[in-house]
């Protein structure tokens, strides 16, 4: 059955092998000493599940807005197996935090549900930067594994 395993998977399953998967990685560039730890955890997980550098496309956007229309860009090329949102979205003094949280969200979503792939959202909502900090590489290792895991489900339900 597909899916039917809830725990956490163990290094050398099948469902982790990356080794035949495109990856494309959009990255948002504000609170860039986070995203580009995030960026750095994830590629080296992809790297440690297989993924071959040459099989990953890494972008760049100025923040955590522009990073569906990126994904969507990228999901109409019709290359790849998963998308990788990253970035980081700190709480400040107005509702602005709410705004880009939840837009940036829907769209992730909704790029994932409209072209039928998997799109793992590592986008950070945080209350300030010590928390952001805390959690920056075990998310960016986990957008990896949700990735690569997901592409290889598709496959399997395809």
């Amino acid at each position: 059955m597909f899916g039917a395993d809830k725990g956490n998977l163990e290094p050398g399953d099948a469902r982790l092998d990356g080794s035949k998967l495109y990856i494309g990685i959009v990255q948002a560039r504000f609170n860039e000493a986070v995203t580009n730890a995030l960026a750095q955890a994830c590629r080296a997980e992809l790297a440690a599940l297989g993924v071959q550098a040459k099989r990953i496309d890494h972008i760049m956007v100025p923040g955590a807005l522009e990073v569906p229309l990126a994904l969507q860009t990228l999901a109409e090329k019709n290359n790849y197996d998963a998308l990788i949102a990253l970035g980081c979205i700190i709480r400040g003094e107005t509702y602005h935090f709410e705004l880009v949280a939840n837009e940036s969200g829907a769209g992730v979503t909704r790029i994932a549900l409209d072209y039928q792939i998997p799109v793992a959202n590592a986008i950070l909502t945080v209350e300030n930067m010590d928390q952001a900090v805390a959690r920056q590489s075990d998310k960016g290792r986990d957008a990896a594994r949700v990735a690569v895991e997901m592409a290889n489900l598709m496959e399997d339900i395809e």
